[in-house]
């Protein structure tokens, strides 16, 4: 895995062709995947493919399937039902696992190494590795190639896998929740970093709980849910399964009145502010106005992706 050793009622509709979807072969392939735990089904006849040059985030809420999904493709675990090909070979042989990276929220790597150390030692499990300063390059790791692993910050250790999971230059990566415990200076310049990958032809399969992270690199996104993808598309694409507009202010205005006005699709407190979904969002504004004189810190947006995911889930849920 590098940083392993080894070397609402509706529906989404099913995807024929996809304008975020390049028309080449994929990376990697699930083909009508279905894996069980017992008597948990955790992938449900999902298919799904990896295109060349995407930045694909795989959404959804514990237990939909992704950690499964990312298993099936690494070759840490076989289908019960259907097919997995990574770059046109079975991912549980070696060959193909050399063409694998992966980010793992689960790795372990031992912190009485330094970081140059890290880097020499998983460049020795491939066969042509990129050279050592690439990856202190591409990591953003030069200062600190001397210090030991286990007292690096957060963000460091962060940046350290993420450079070991390129260290066999490969064309299809995994990156589990990579900037977890980053600053926000370290989260931008890594998602630079991500897109520079991807504009090489590179495929990165992106799972995250920051929802403007997968907004900010995906080219494309699938959420899943139960085991079966719920919708794919572009950012874009997703937010539009979102109903309506948020509107944000301070009021003096009952929460149980707001729910009556005509077109609210729910309203919800946010500290101090009332937060409203309404379909028309103009009318609501004009109610709110009208009724309270001293309304404040009034605000109107678009739907965004953490509104068409929890639309999508919850919807899944009923």
């Amino acid at each position: 895995m590098a940083a392993t050793a080894f070397a609402s009622g509706f529906k989404a509709k099913p995807l024929t062709h996809h304008p975020a979807i390049p028309a080449c072969q994929p990376i990697a392939r699930l083909h009508s995947v279905t894996k069980r735990y017992g008597q948990v089904t955790a992938l449900d006849n999902m298919s799904l493919s990896l295109y060349p040059g995407e930045v694909v985030a795989l959404l959804g809420p514990n237990g939909a399937g992704k950690t499964t999904a990312v298993r099936l493709l690494l070759g840490l675990i076989a289908p019960d039902n259907g097919s997995v090909r990574v770059m046109g070979g079975n991912p549980r042989d070696a060959e193909t696992r050399t063409r694998i990276g992966a980010m793992l929220q689960v790795t372990r790597v031992p912190e009485t190494l330094r970081v140059r150390e890290h880097i020499d030692l998983f460049r020795s499990y491939y066969p042509n590795p990129l050279p050592a300063p690439e990856v202190i390059r591409i990591a953003r790791l030069k200062g600190i190639e001397d210090t030991y692993y286990g007292k690096l910050s957060g963000g460091q250790k962060q940046r350290v896998l993420f450079g070991l999971s390129l260290v066999g230059n490969p064309g299809l990566v995994f990156l589990d929740e990579p900037t977890v415990g980053m600053d926000i200076e370290s989260r931008r310049a890594l998602w630079d970093q991500i897109r520079e990958l991807a504009a090489q032809g590179k495929t990165i399969l992106l799972t995250t709980h920051y929802l403007e992270e997968a907004d900010a690199l995906a080219s494309r996104i699938v959420v899943i849910g139960k085991g079966r993808i719920l919708a794919e598309g572009t950012p874009g694409e997703i937010k539009r399964h979102a109903a309506g507009r948020r509107i944000r202010c301070v009021t003096e205005l009952d929460a149980d009145y707001i729910r009556g006005l005509p077109s609210v699709l729910s309203v919800d407190r946010d500290r101090d502010a009332i937060v409203i979904s309404a379909t028309e969002a103009e009318r609501v504004v004009y109610e709110l106005m009208r009724n309270d004189p001293v309304l404040r810190d009034l605000e109107v947006s678009a739907p965004g992706l953490e509104d068409a995911f929890l639309a999508l889930t919850n919807s899944d849920e009923n």
